[in-house]
């Protein structure tokens, strides 16, 4: 990893000892919509010159392993970042949590993502854990894969708590990605899953700090509602987006940067599809936020 001074903070992820900028990058953005392979590459290539050192995509992500693939295409990018997939999610095999089927997605994560081992591979939003961790499941398979080594540290990537609990107390997960529950619309994670998760000293990365957009700092439709987030938190995001503006905030900065609050949150990932989104969020994080702006949102939330 780069030693050159890096504005980003540096975090310590768990019982992995890597050390992490408390920023990290997203790939969901880079492989869907209308994002061309060279606006990905450009921006993968951004995240690292900016000091950003931990780059997490999923093959449920479309296109976004096969361009991240690219973008370490010419040596020496790689090596500059830490790097992290999962497992369970391919569209031509959702759900598939076997031995052979962790096997054959991580293999194939490996040849897109044009790397020989991962950083941390992570169990993708199973529906239960039962094949997770059943004898022969997927952490079985992933253990196998890390003595190998495919890969270095293992984890989960799932919304429900109880799952995160399951893995942690099979002894052998080594990073959790919870989303949407630490924000500042909602920090559920907050009322048992960071202490659980620090008492074992497992590694908390927080997906989407900026409630898939709805925190972006661009005004929020009341009416958004999707499988993860309802209008009453579209309603909470609006409000705190006329607060922000009309006491000349970027709500953006608040969003990245409540989240930087939480000594027990390694790390926080924002999705960018261009290099453009990389400087925004990179600046939204880097931004000094006064003291009395937290104490004025304390009382607001």
């Amino acid at each position: 990893m780069s030693t050159q001074a890096n504005p980003l903070p540096l975090r310590r992820l768990g019982r992995t000892e890597l050390e992490v900028t408390c920023l990290g990058m997203g790939g969901a953005g880079l492989g869907r919509g209308d994002v061309t392979d060279d606006e990905a590459v450009e921006a993968v290539h951004r995240a690292i010159d900016l000091g950003i050192n931990y780059l997490d995509t999923a093959p449920l992500y479309g296109e976004s392993e096969r361009r991240v693939g690219l973008a370490f295409a010419d040596s020496g990018w790689r090596e500059k970042i830490y790097l992290a997939t999962k497992t369970g999610t391919h569209p031509e095999w959702r759900g598939d949590y076997s031995a052979a089927g962790t096997r054959r997605s991580v293999e194939n994560s490996l040849r897109l993502l044009n790397t020989d081992y991962l950083d941390v591979c992570l169990v993708h939003d199973p529906d239960s854990m039962d094949p997770v961790v059943a004898k022969g499941g997927a952490l079985d398979e992933l253990q196998r894969m890390r003595e190998e080594g495919l890969i270095k540290f293992i984890g989960l990537g799932v919304r429900q708590h109880e799952f995160h609990k399951i893995a942690i107390e099979t002894g052998v997960v080594d990073v959790i990605l919870t989303y949407l529950d630490y924000t500042l619309l909602s920090q559920t994670a907050n009322e048992w899953l960071l202490p659980f998760a620090a008492e074992n000293d497992i590694g908390v990365i927080n997906g989407s700090p900026i409630a898939m957009g709805l925190l972006s700092g661009v005004e929020p439709d009341v009416s958004t509602s999707s499988a993860h987030l309802g209008t009453s938190d579209a309603e909470r995001a609006h409000r705190l987006y006329r607060w922000a503006t009309d006491n000349d905030l970027n709500l953006l900065n608040l969003a990245i940067q409540f989240c930087f609050r939480q000594p027990r949150i390694a790390m926080n990932l924002t999705g960018s599809k261009n290099a453009s989104e990389v400087d925004q969020n990179f600046a939204a994080a880097t931004t000094p936020v006064p003291e009395d702006v937290w104490e004025q949102l304390a009382v607001l939330l």
